[in-house]
């Protein structure tokens, strides 16, 4: 049956031992002599209410990256991925564009665009119920994960505003101040399920213990992983999933500040923020592919 319901009081109360890595604040966290545990979050439509890559595609327009045009295709992306996402040959496709389109570009020009833009596009659109089930799992001991395709340098800041204790994220290859094309590490699919298993490995996580939430049905190896997965604003094929197994399926639908939530928070410096921009112009580059593409009818 389906067991939609809310995110508030979800997480149980089981501790491990581990600290926080970094964040807006990083209580210790009670230990335990039992096997350590962890939550392992996607990111986009999961813990933020929009893509990661979407939100740049103005302020790069801006600073001359891209054209008018794919910043329309971009805000018409944005309505598609938000009403369906991306189903496997998709993004395979958008990897393929993305490694060619951002062959050449220079990394210190995305630094400096991202960096005056990341925050205020960012800080908005954290789901208020995916930052207070990441609190309930730090309260019951567990590592917090997030586990994304976008880029490390825009997927590690967000963690660290959250308080994640280690983030899994795509990889590109730059050499002498530009991207080569070339993609070191793709964090998707499998290759999610591979890195978890891996982390597990090295942090001593007992992942019949663990607990991970994802939106889209190309994370079905990331939530088959472990003993408590859950479906975060599914897409069709996730939700049917879901459902046939039984798993929980939670409705995010509430943006907040960061800095309501937390009044103690501080918007990261200008180091911090130029560090995200390789990710988040290799994201927005995927978008543009994405966008021209008419979207397949449903099945």
């Amino acid at each position: 049956m389906d067991t939609t319901e809310n995110a508030d009081e979800y997480a149980d109360e089981s501790p491990n031992g581990t600290t926080r890595t970094g964040g807006a604040s990083s209580p210790a966290r009670p230990r335990t002599g039992g096997p350590r545990t962890a939550a392992f979050f996607d990111l986009d439509k999961t813990i933020i209410a929009k893509s990661s890559a979407l939100a740049f595609s103005r302020p790069f327009y801006q600073g001359g990256l891209i054209n008018r045009r794919a910043v329309l295709r971009s805000a018409y992306a944005q309505f598609v991925f938000l009403v369906g996402g991306a189903d496997h040959d998709q993004m395979e496709k958008m990897r393929e564009y993305l490694s060619a389109l951002t062959r050449g570009w220079n990394v210190q020009q995305v630094r400096e665009i991202v960096a005056e833009t990341l925050h205020n596009l960012i800080d908005p659109i954290i789901y208020d119920e995916a930052a207070s089930l990441i609190e309930q799992h730090h309260a019951a001991g567990r590592d917090v994960v997030i586990v994304s395709s976008s880029g490390s340098e825009v997927v590690e800041p967000i963690g660290a505003l959250l308080g994640a204790d280690h983030v899994i994220a795509t990889r590109l290859k730059i050499e002498d101040g530009c991207y080569t094309g070339e993609i070191e590490y793709y964090a998707y699919a499998e290759n999610k399920a591979a890195a978890i298993r891996e982390l597990a490995e090295v942090e001593g996580y007992d992942l019949a213990a663990c607990y991970a939430y994802s939106d889209s049905s190309t994370d079905l190896p990331l939530l088959e992983a472990v003993g408590h997965p859950s479906a975060v604003n599914p897409d069709r094929a996730l939700r049917k999933e879901a459902v046939a197994r039984e798993w929980p399926v939670l409705v995010f639908d509430r943006p907040v500040e960061l800095r309501r939530r937390l009044p103690e928070f501080s918007a990261p410096s200008g180091s911090v923020l130029t560090a995200v921009a390789v990710g988040t112009a290799v994201l927005t580059a995927g978008v543009i592919w994405y966008a021209a593409r008419r979207r397949r009818p449903a099945a």
